[in-house]
């Protein structure tokens, strides 16, 4: 049997937006940052924008629209990725107050998981979730195997 995993852990999810600025404005307001990581086109426009977020400095990149695969479905739906959240409802709130749509409402799915998801303005569902293994894993990975 093969004990080496194929799927190691999140490295970057890509969000499109029309509107780069916008997005990058956006975002930067939502986590408190700005991108660490920016490129801009031939025509000096910007076309990607990248933020290090969390406790594992995951990667969230913004990609301008034109770049996405030719493949890529026109709206939202499909695969949900969930970002921790330490408060739910203020976090989906918030999300909500600054111009997300609700796409799924708060939902409880057992003791210490809670799931909701918002469409952002550029169309991107964006999961949010408070995980109770996320936070038991988090405080064994920092030595701390007694809470």
């Amino acid at each position: 049997m093969n004990t080496k995993q194929t799927l190691r852990g999140f490295a970057t999810i890509s969000y499109w937006a029309e509107d780069m600025e916008a997005a990058k404005a956006w975002y930067a307001e939502l986590l408190g940052i700005a991108p660490y990581f920016e490129r801009s086109g031939p025509d000096g426009r910007p076309v990607y924008a990248e933020f290090r977020i969390g406790d594992y400095q995951h990667e969230l990149g913004l990609i301008d629209r034109r770049f996405a695969p030719a493949q890529a479905a026109i709206g939202s739906g499909g695969a949900i990725m969930y970002w921790h959240v330490d408060d739910i409802e203020t976090t989906f709130n918030r999300l909500k107050a600054m111009g997300a749509e609700e796409y799924e409402p708060i939902q409880h799915r057992g003791e210490g998981f809670i799931t909701a998801s918002v469409l952002d303005p550029f169309g991107n569902v964006l999961g949010i979730m408070y995980n109770q293994h996320y936070l038991d894993m988090l405080c064994f990975m920092k030595g701390d195997h007694h809470k």
